[in-house]
């Protein structure tokens, strides 16, 4: 069963917080890793794998086929990781349908799970727990290519990339949206192309399975999304596996110039995005 809900919609424009920006340039230099006695600090941006073209992404996407249930886990996945609003409680039934009908085993058990931490928890906690989780920490960031490419000027080409992409297979973001946003990859694997999306989350496999292992150390409940998501992906080994104990001894390479067009929107000023 497909959720029904707009591609890429990620939320309507309101007077709450908008999508959100680049919120990794923002973090404090030493958060929840200088509480444990070892901060993270990064390599340099040569470490940083080279930018692939979006003509290459969709090259390597051809034939690949994603089964419907994996696309109801992305799309599920992309709904409960966004910023919790009145939206996302509105959604919560169709949502829960459409997992217990098309989702099964750990995926749905994962996605479930949090469905109904949601659906008991009241809509000012999920929210302060949210910004506490994803825009304080770095190792927690939703933005994708903050982990291969950190602070660099990569990164921007990174993020033009994907949009490059998201155009080539027609679809279109709003003016706020960042293109590597985990939300929005996720609503793109689910309904815009679902084989270039899964290839996108491929590219950025080390990184998502920072996120996962860092949700799961903080105890926090949004790795059931993340986890569910990594059930729908090869198992990580070789040059990934590498890659992931690089990001956890040092971090994603830092380059502290040519990103200033990329931070439109954080939640660094008040608690919310802006």
């Amino acid at each position: 069963m497909k959720i029904s809900l707009p591609l890429l919609r990620r939320r309507p424009e309101k007077d709450g917080p908008p999508s959100p920006g680049f919120a990794g340039a923002f973090l404090p230099d030493r958060g929840e890793d200088s509480e444990a006695g070892t901060p993270w600090v990064p390599p340099s941006a040569e470490d940083a794998p080279p930018v692939p073209a979006s003509a290459t992404v969709i090259e390597r996407s051809a034939g690949v086929h994603v089964p419907e249930s994996d696309r109801v886990v992305h799309q599920a996945a992309s709904l409960l990781l966004d910023y919790p609003d009145e939206c996302l409680l509105a959604d919560l039934p169709v949502l829960r349908a459409a997992v217990e009908e098309g989702v099964h085993g750990a995926a749905a058990r994962h996605l479930l799970a949090l469905v109904e931490h949601v659906e008991s928890t009241p809509l000012a906690e999920l929210q302060q727990h949210y910004v506490e989780t994803f825009d304080m920490r770095r190792r927690c960031c939703l933005h994708l290519t903050y982990y291969a490419y950190g602070d660099t000027r990569r990164r921007g080409l990174a993020l033009l990339d994907i949009k490059q992409t998201y155009q080539r297979c027609g679809a279109t973001l709003r003016g706020d949206e960042l293109p590597d946003h985990l939300c929005v990859v996720l609503d793109f694997a689910a309904g815009g192309a679902p084989a270039v999306g899964r290839t996108l989350l491929l590219d950025h496999r080390p990184g998502l399975e920072l996120l996962r292992i860092s949700l799961t150390e903080r105890g926090s409940v949004y790795r059931h999304a993340v986890e569910a998501v990594s059930r729908t992906l090869p198992t990580l080994a070789g040059h990934d596996r590498d890659v992931v104990r690089t990001l956890i001894a040092y971090g994603p390479p830092d380059e502290q110039v040519g990103m200033e067009a990329y931070a439109s929107g954080s939640h660094v000023t008040s608690g919310v995005r802006i």
